[in-house]
């Protein structure tokens, strides 16, 4: 492994392929894609090939999501962390995304909170971006509540996919520096 963060709860680290039976078991039920256009995955081999889509993003961007691992019990809960985006996606390319997908087993748990929160703090010191952006499903109030609590604001609505009506929030490095601040 090339990479890990640690944070009170959780470890943070690259995907492997031993990864692909917890991945598939998350990302095959139908509520963790009820924002997502519902559709779970149906194979083992979607999730290898999802899995390996994200390991050459560390080759080609340096980052790319990371498989989310409980600490006290060793147990997979989901993926999270940032993503270099160069499609178009409301009117933007070239561009950090923080995101977060967790098992329904550890959702009210402060974990997406807790993952993307570190995320940031890698995207805005180590990877020095100068702005990053988060997405969700405008009925994801679970999810916008995350963004926002990591002090990504609103900025615009958008169809995502031409479909799926989407929130788009934004923290520049200065805003968060200020929250990191705050809470100190």
């Amino acid at each position: 492994m090339k990479f890990i963060i640690e944070t009170q709860n959780l470890i943070l680290r690259d995907f492997t392929n031993d990864d692909v039976h917890d991945y598939f078991a998350m990302d095959s039920l139908p509520i963790v894609h009820r924002y997502l256009g519902d559709n779970p995955l149906q194979s083992l081999e979607q999730a290898t090939y999802i899995i390996e889509k994200v390991r050459n993003q560390y080759e080609q961007y340096g980052i790319g999501r990371w498989t989310v691992i409980e600490k006290s019990t060793g147990k997979y809960v989901g993926w999270s962390g940032l993503k270099f985006l160069t499609e178009i996606e409301n009117n933007r390319s070239e561009y950090y995304d923080v995101g977060y997908r967790l098992h329904p087993d550890f959702w009210g748990k402060g974990y997406a909170t807790e993952s993307a929160q570190a995320a940031l703090e890698y995207g805005f010191t180590t990877l020095v971006a100068e702005n990053i952006a988060g997405s969700c499903h405008k009925e994801n109030h679970a999810s916008k509540r995350v963004l926002e609590k990591c002090g990504l604001r609103f900025i615009n609505s958008y169809l995502w996919d031409n479909t799926i009506p989407c929130l788009w929030l934004e923290i520049t490095k200065d805003e968060w520096l200020n929250t990191v601040k705050i809470k100190s």
